[in-house]
């Protein structure tokens, strides 16, 4: 049976097999009320919002092809049964995606197993182009993360730029860098939003504008100029730094890219940018479900806003690419942070 009823974003849900959850709940000797509880503990450790039920009802509806679960049920889903989208018929395996792999108990020691889910959810981080050096980054955090307990990095320190488009997933990729290597983030909108509204204010605009000229020609500038002004504070103290933002004009501007490169060369830091790849159907779901004003416009206009972006769009420097199609590079996070025993987005 392949079930194609859509929830959320009015579109079909090609591979859908709703009868495999009920299968999974089965196999583990579950009532649909224990799965609930179960589930809920699960969201709670992994401090996953939007879960607020998880009731028999919402999870006979989920079995029944009814209603198709949101984000951060299916992570839940993921984490109970320690399985992948494609194993619980939430979607088709992509070409060449891992699945059906198995977690190692948590312990603890820092062990073989742990090290190969890392480098699995790693390992998504590939070359956008002929001249990047996908494994020197895959190494260095890594490294990072091994040396935590060890007293730091013997490595030059890092500027790693995660960029993509909105509801891409860069977020979240960006936290488990952090969660793995110690680095401290820098998400843009977290650390420039009340700066970024009572300026639209001031200058006669609504505070959730981010498509307006008005935005564009007056705002994102100095944005953006915060964000690197952060980020340079932290590097000349010699501190690696992980950086959230879209960068859509920056990493596409080869100019500025090489300022950016030279002036952290000057400083001895290397400069590392990443790009997350993603589809429209997920964008718009995890768009749609993040609900901030700011995206009210998006969703609103959908193809309108689909109309003015390129999703095979690519910096137009070195870069490195995270494929985050339907979820896949998050959803390998999630086992990777399991596996640990380190569940906190």
């Amino acid at each position: 049976m392949t079930m194609t009823k859509g929830h959320g974003v009015g579109k079909q849900r090609a591979g859908w097999r709703p009868d495999r959850l009920r299968e999974q709940r089965e196999a583990h000797g579950l009532t649909l009320e224990k799965a609930g509880e179960r589930l809920r503990e699960v969201a709670e450790r992994a401090k996953l919002k939007g879960i607020p039920a998880a009731n028999p009802q919402t999870l006979w509806q989920h079995e029944q092809g009814e209603v198709y679960p949101g984000p951060h049920y299916r992570r839940a889903y993921c984490l109970l049964y320690q399985a992948t989208e494609p194993d619980l018929g939430f979607r088709a395996a992509l070409p060449g995606e891992e699945t059906s792999f198995k977690l190692t108990p948590v312990d603890d020691q820092l062990n073989g197993a742990h090290v190969l889910a890392v480098e699995r959810a790693i390992h998504r981080i590939a070359p956008g182009s002929d001249d990047a050096d996908h494994l020197a980054l895959q190494q260095r955090i890594i490294d990072a993360w091994k040396r935590r307990h060890t007293g730091g990095d013997p490595h030059r320190p890092v500027l790693l730029l995660v960029g993509g488009f909105a509801g891409s997933g860069k977020t979240e990729l960006a936290r488990f860098f952090v969660q793995l290597t110690g680095w401290p983030l820098l998400d843009k909108d977290p650390l420039t939003r009340p700066l970024v509204e009572r300026l639209l204010v001031a200058l006669g605009g609504d505070p959730n504008d981010r498509h307006t000229e008005l935005y564009r020609e007056h705002v994102r500038s100095v944005e953006y100029d915060c964000l690197m002004q952060s980020a340079m504070a932290n590097i000349k103290c010699g501190i690696s730094t992980v950086l959230s933002a879209p960068f859509i004009a920056e990493l596409t501007d080869a100019a500025w890219m090489q300022r950016l490169t030279n002036k952290a060369a000057a400083m001895g830091v290397d400069v590392f940018p990443v790009w997350v790849r993603c589809d429209e159907e997920s964008m718009r779901e995890y768009i749609h479900f993040r609900g901030a004003a700011r995206d009210a416009w998006k969703l609103q206009r959908w193809d309108e806003y689909m109309a003015t972006i390129d999703l095979e769009l690519r910096p137009a420097v070195p870069h490195l690419v995270v494929d985050n199609r339907l979820g896949t590079a998050v959803s390998l996070a999630d086992q990777a942070r399991q596996a640990m025993g380190v569940m906190y987005t």
